[in-house]
C-alpha cells in the first residue's frame, strides 16, 4: 500500500512541477553554456578526409600526354548524366604504337558541375585514372556558364593538383588494400 502512495506522489510532483518537460529544456539549453566550436575561414582550413569529393581534375601521364582516352566509361556511368565526351583518332608515331591505350584521344570532355553529384563513379569508373574528384571545395561562381568546364579547364585543374591528386590515389589504394586483408583475415 505505501508502495503505492509513494509512486502516485511521484506521479503528482511530476505532473505538478513539469520535470519532463524542464529536463527537455535543460538538454535543448545546455549548448548554449558549452566553448563554441567555430572554424576561422577562410584563415583557417578544415582538415578534409582523404577520400572528400570536391572539385575535378583531368590527370596527365609524366611525359605531358593527357590520360584520357575517351572510353566514355564515366559518361555511361554518371547518374547524373553531367559528362560529355567526344573521342577520334590519333595520329601515331612509331613509339606511341606500342602502347595499348594510345590510338584513341579526348577532342571534347566537358562537365556540367551544376549536374554533378560527386558520387565519384566518374572516378572509379575510369580504367586509367584520368578523371578525378580533388579536394578543392572553393569554387562557387556568380553565373551557371563558370560552372560548365571544358577539358582545358579540367586538365589546368590537374596540372594544378597533381601532387595532391597522386598522394590521394595512393592512400584509396593502400585503404582498399588493407579492407580486403581485414575481410580476408575475418573469412
Amino acid at each position: 500500500m505505501s508502495l503505492k502512495k509513494t509512486n502516485s506522489f511521484f506521479k503528482v510532483v511530476k505532473y505538478f512541477f513539469l520535470t519532463d518537460i524542464i529536463l527537455g529544456l535543460w538538454t535543448t539549453l545546455k549548448p548554449m553554456f558549452k566553448r563554441k566550436k567555430t572554424m576561422k575561414w577562410p584563415n583557417q582550413k578544415v582538415k578534409m578526409s582523404s577520400r572528400f569529393r570536391g572539385e575535378h581534375a583531368l590527370r596527365r601521364y609524366e611525359d605531358g600526354e593527357e590520360r584520357c582516352i575517351s572510353c566514355k566509361l564515366c559518361e555511361a556511368i554518371c547518374p547524373a548524366q553531367a559528362i560529355t565526351i567526344e573521342g577520334g583518332m590519333k595520329n601515331l608515331t612509331q613509339a606511341e604504337m606500342f602502347r595499348p591505350d594510345s590510338n584513341r584521344k579526348t577532342i571534347r570532355y566537358d562537365i556540367d558541375m551544376t549536374k554533378c553529384i560527386y558520387c565519384g563513379l566518374c572516378q572509379e569508373a575510369c580504367p586509367v585514372d584520368a578523371i578525378v574528384e580533388g579536394s578543392n571545395i572553393e569554387y562557387s561562381k556568380e553565373n551557371h556558364e563558370e560552372l560548365l568546364y571544358n577539358k582545358e579547364k579540367l586538365l589546368d585543374n590537374g596540372d594544378r593538383w597533381e601532387p595532391e591528386l597522386w598522394y590521394r590515389i595512393q592512400n584509396n589504394i593502400m585503404d582498399r588494400t588493407k579492407r580486403k586483408n581485414l575481410e580476408n583475415i575475418e573469412n
